[in-house]
């Protein structure tokens, strides 16, 4: 590992479980370079123009680094003998398209509770993230904690994120809207309750990132260019089920179809007939039960922390605006293209630069399609 200038800062071998780490004598960036001659028999650098990344460190913090491996003589391995670089290139592009895909599905998961709760009374909520958080870290407790199988632990944590939502609306936001709170108010409110909640988790789960107990270190498996590890796959099929199912339960069922008519006209559906409170609460529960899905699913890819949901809450936010707010289906749009542009963009900008791409394209469909990709105009004034 070098500087700036160049001088070597140190170096590290990986312990038995591929973890390493170096200290830097202050913040700036970095040089990190993996000595392939020291890979283990068979294995080898997956793109060989990857053997060194540049790292941004901030001062007091910590930044991981990985190294993508494959099998050796593998499909897609770059360090495999090639008559040509374009199949590298594709190879790279397709497993970049599946990573892409993979974080839209848990930005979507996220971005569809908001964008319900968004609907139904027009909060923008700053303590979203804090959502997914939470489901994460009572998904840790009972598996880390209690030794309850994560299977098994992140259904209860589920249970317990609904009724964590419907408790947040029956007693602090239910209370709010009848006490005539403006809208600004409450998005306000809501940073403040973010910032509470996250300084409690600091507190109680401290400011390191921990990995759940199971499912840690799985061997990844090779699908045509792509390679992953197998609970990447069984994920990403249980948050597409959850939201089709979520989808096609605001199509079908009455309570979904109450639940739109609240969204499009509070008034005229609480003249109809329609429990208007009755109903946010239930989006209330349900949107704190998908967060606390999504949180599982985030943590289960990367290390569980106290600010995990606010360092993806800003995704979530430009997947919600960008599939149209208000919109559960554009919710998963948007997030899906946020998630692809953020991993793609890494073809040919630097890994620190990700997330331009994705906010690039929000400001662009905002220019020239302010109601997002799904939304639909409204006449103001």
């Amino acid at each position: 590992m070098a500087g700036e200038d160049g001088k070597p800062v140190g170096d590290a071998t990986t312990g038995a479980d591929g973890k390493w780490e170096v200290p830097v004598p202050q913040a700036g960036t970095y040089k990190v370079t993996l000595d392939e001659s020291t890979l283990p028999q068979g294995v080898a650098l997956k793109f060989k123009d990857r053997a060194t990344l540049n790292v941004q460190v901030y001062e007091g913090s910590e930044r991981n680094v990985l190294f993508a491996l494959a099998p050796a003589g593998q499909p897609g391995e770059a360090a495999a003998e090639s008559s040509s670089g374009a199949s590298s290139f594709w190879d790279r592009v397709a497993q970049l398209t599946f990573e892409g895909f993979n974080l839209g599905l848990i930005i979507a998961l996220a971005a569809m509770g908001l964008s319900l709760v968004f609907g139904t009374t027009g909060l923008t909520n700053f303590a979203h993230g804090e959502l997914l958080t939470f489901g994460a870290m009572c998904a840790y407790f009972f598996n880390v904690v209690l030794g309850i199988p994560l299977v098994l632990a992140a259904v209860i944590s589920v249970v317990i994120g609904g009724a964590f939502g419907y408790t947040q609306d029956r007693f602090f936001w239910g209370v709010l809207r009848k006490r005539g709170s403006s809208l600004v108010a409450m998005m306000i409110i809501s940073i403040g309750l973010a910032l509470f909640l996250r300084y409690v988790f600091l507190f109680f789960f401290g400011g390191e990132g921990a990995p759940y107990a199971d499912y840690n270190a799985q061997p990844g498996i090779q699908v045509g260019p792509i390679s992953a590890a197998p609970k990447n796959f069984i994920a990403m099929g249980i948050e597409l089920a959850v939201l089709v199912i979520v989808g096609l339960a605001l199509l079908k069922t009455r309570i979904g179809k109450a639940a739109r008519a609240v969204a499009d006209n509070p008034a005229l559906a609480a003249s109809s007939g329609i429990n208007v409170d009755g109903v946010i609460r239930i989006i209330w529960t349900v949107g704190g039960a998908i967060a606390s899905l999504a949180g599982v699913m985030l943590g289960l890819s990367q290390n569980v922390s106290y600010q995990m949901g606010f360092q993806i809450l800003l995704l979530v936010f430009a997947g919600v605006t960008l599939g149209g707010l208000g919109t559960a289906f554009g919710a998963l749009v948007g997030s899906i293209v946020v998630g692809l542009f953020i991993q793609l963009s890494t073809v040919v900008v630097p890994t620190e630069l990700k997330t331009v791409g994705a906010l690039l394209v929000l400001i662009l469909v905002m220019l020239f399609r302010p109601q997002g990709i799904l939304g639909r105009r409204e006449r103001i004034g």
